[in-house]
């Protein structure tokens, strides 16, 4: 505003005064000049202002409706309010998980309700057992109200349970931070009664691990995609956890097909990616059709009988490097070309 009010000030000094004053209907004329410049600057500071955060570490975003999203915190975290709770996507890393708390708290003050796992990746799922403890769940059928000393719901495939729950897991992941429903078919739909909007759960196998969900807020029209999407970096195919490629394009596609654009393939559905900014239909057709691109090219070279070394050599994502390669970080461009290879090498039984 204060920047508006110099403007103004400025063109206004600029103004013919004295005898060589303009005449009235051009000083009108002038005049609003001055307001409309004001008010633009004024609505570019706007712009330029950062987004609400909590300690300089947790971005607070508003979405659509009563939906925000929490980065910094590991993965993006959907945070869904409602008049008798909050309902989470993903819960970002143990590290982060007070800070988190502090930022929902911003929110709602009610308490948290259900906690849905994307998957089992540690940046997505690590807040669990803090959210979790302070939460409470709604009860129905038998049981009226609320019971408070349960917690809240973990909601995650079972494929997620089966690997937080693994004897190989040293050590043990605490109970209260795995999930206590599960789903094994193809979707899971959840009602607005209980958490806040209907929602549903799609599975996406074998994509960035084999226990992928995509989230669907139905009336809020978003989707939370997990890290089978992301704006910051190529794909993180977890090949251990049962990941691959082609699941990763598989995922992408169904995220497409569950959207709903407003025009082509522009607005309408939100889509929140596991990392990175909030996009529409457009943004993943793109991110689609570059992982495509890539996998074709690194199945050509895996037919010719080329080795690992040879096809990053030959650098099959050299055209999107500029926008997604990294060579530094948990998730560098040659991990991510290894991956693919290593998932397409894979003879088929």
């Amino acid at each position: 505003m204060k920047r508006a009010l110099a403007v103004a000030v400025l063109l206004a000094a600029a103004m013919p005064t004295g005898s060589a004053r303009l005449p009235p209907p051009l000083e009108l004329r002038w005049t609003a000049v001055a307001l409309a410049k004001a008010g633009q600057a004024d609505a570019q500071d706007s712009r330029l202002k950062p987004a609400a955060t909590t300690g300089n570490e947790i971005r607070i975003l508003k979405v659509r409706g009563n939906v925000s999203v929490l980065q910094g915190a590991g993965g993006n975290i959907t945070v869904l309010t409602f008049p008798e709770g909050v309902t989470l996507v993903d819960s970002g890393t143990a590290q982060m998980a007070d800070k988190v708390l502090a930022a929902i708290r911003t929110l709602s003050t009610q308490p948290i309700r259900y906690i849905i796992n994307t998957s089992v990746s540690a940046d997505h799922t690590g807040g669990n057992e803090k959210l979790a403890a302070i939460g409470s769940q709604i009860t129905g059928g038998n049981v009226a109200g609320q019971v408070g000393t349960d917690g809240a719901e973990i909601i995650a495939h079972e494929n997620v349970l089966e690997r937080m729950t693994a004897r190989s897991i040293q050590p043990p992941i605490p109970v209260r931070a795995t999930p206590q429903t599960t789903y094994h078919t193809d979707q899971l739909k959840l009602s607005t009664v209980y958490h806040g909007d209907g929602i549903q759960v799609f599975y996406l196998p074998a994509a960035h691990t084999d226990g992928d969900s995509l989230v669907y807020f139905r009336h809020n029209d978003i989707l939370s995609t997990g890290d089978v999407f992301s704006t910051v970096g190529y794909p993180m195919i977890d090949l251990e956890r049962g990941g691959s490629i082609n699941g990763v394009v598989d995922a992408l596609n169904r995220i497409l097909d569950v959207a709903f654009p407003d025009f082509r393939l522009e607005g309408g559905t939100l889509v929140i990616p596991g990392h990175g900014r909030i996009c529409d239909s457009a943004d993943v057709a793109y991110y689609r059709d570059m992982v495509t691109i890539v996998r074709d090219r690194v199945q050509d070279m895996v037919k010719k009988g080329m080795t690992i070394e040879q096809v990053k050599a030959a650098k099959p994502t050299r055209d999107y490097d500029p926008r997604y390669g990294s060579t530094s970080g948990s998730w560098t461009t040659d991990m991510f070309v290894e991956a693919a290879y290593k998932s397409l090498s894979v003879k088929k039984r």
